[in-house]
């Protein structure tokens, strides 16, 4: 199965869940709301987000629940993305095969965009969701913040500034990572867990090691595709970490060491899976397909 075919259902399942809720969200500028829609409804893989149900309905969460998690993971993803491709960040005119959020509209607006789906996606999980207590509601509001600023994706993307041209240690690129790219998809995992019966709490620990090894593998994979990927299959510039001379293990560790790294979290992820007393076979699959995607 291809890595598409895996995520299709969940994709559709998010994508028309999003539409719906821009659709009926008031705006009070039509120029903002397009990038809004530019940035989070243009493309992307819904990695997260499959994860996110995948887990959840392991741990019997509410359907209703699980797509506001869901949609609010994407949202702050969304958000990243915009931010990180303004020209202050990584200056990149392609996302996803089509012109960047600053390049499509303008980068005023993409900053305005970029914080308005921040702050959506915090509207969006505060609110009641179906059979979520009082108590583990806060913890996911607290899982989304923590992935979302200076401990997470913010504080990764500074150090990742910090690191260009720098030559670092692999446990340096890790905390890297593991911050900027690996804290939302542990986030996905934490909260569908916090979604889920009082039974699948004991096993938040085995979930969330999964996730935080399938995050990092999936970035060691990022960054040999980068240097072996085809422009066209990636939706992005092939080389364009190594030409802006970024911290990659490609480069930290050679190509043959950096596949050597992916397989050794791969296999870390699954040992991880093999404690929890759930059928996870759907996971593993998720891990087999997205470590060895070509995109």
């Amino acid at each position: 199965m291809t890595l598409k075919q895996l995520l299709e259902p969940s994709k559709t399942r998010v994508n028309q869940f999003l539409q719906q809720q821009l659709s009926d969200y008031p705006h009070l500028s039509s120029n903002l709301a397009a990038a809004m829609q530019h940035g989070l409804l243009l493309g992307g893989k819904r990695v997260r987000p499959h994860l996110l149900f995948s887990i959840g309905e392991l741990c019997q969460a509410n359907a209703a629940t699980l797509n506001w998690l869901a949609a609010a993971v994407e949202s702050v993803h969304a958000y990243s993305l915009i931010h990180d491709d303004l020209p202050a960040m990584d200056d990149d005119e392609l996302r996803r095969g089509q012109p960047t959020c600053h390049i499509a509209f303008d980068e005023a607006t993409a900053i305005l965009a970029g914080d308005a789906l921040q702050t959506l996606a915090f509207e969006w999980v505060s609110q009641p969701l179906p059979e979520v207590s009082a108590q583990r509601q806060l913890k996911i509001v607290q899982q989304l913040a923590l992935a979302s600023g200076a401990q997470g994706m913010c504080g990764g993307q500074a150090l990742d500034i910090e690191a260009t041209r720098q030559q670092l240690s692999e446990q340096q690129l890790a905390q890297i990572h593991q911050h900027k790219t690996g804290a939302l998809i542990q986030a996905a995992a934490n909260m569908a867990v916090l979604a889920g019966n009082d039974e699948a709490q004991q096993y938040l620990p085995a979930f969330s090691r999964f996730a935080a090894d399938l995050g990092l593998a999936f970035q060691v994979q990022d960054d040999i595709l980068d240097e072996i990927g085809q422009t066209e299959a990636l939706g992005k510039p092939q080389g364009s970490d190594s030409a802006a001379e970024k911290a990659t293990y490609v480069r930290l560790l050679g190509l043959q060491g950096a596949q050597q790294r992916r397989q050794q979290l791969h296999e870390s992820a699954l040992h991880a899976l093999s404690t929890i007393p759930y059928n996870t076979t759907s996971l593993a699959q998720l891990a087999n397909v997205l470590l060895n995607r070509d995109h």
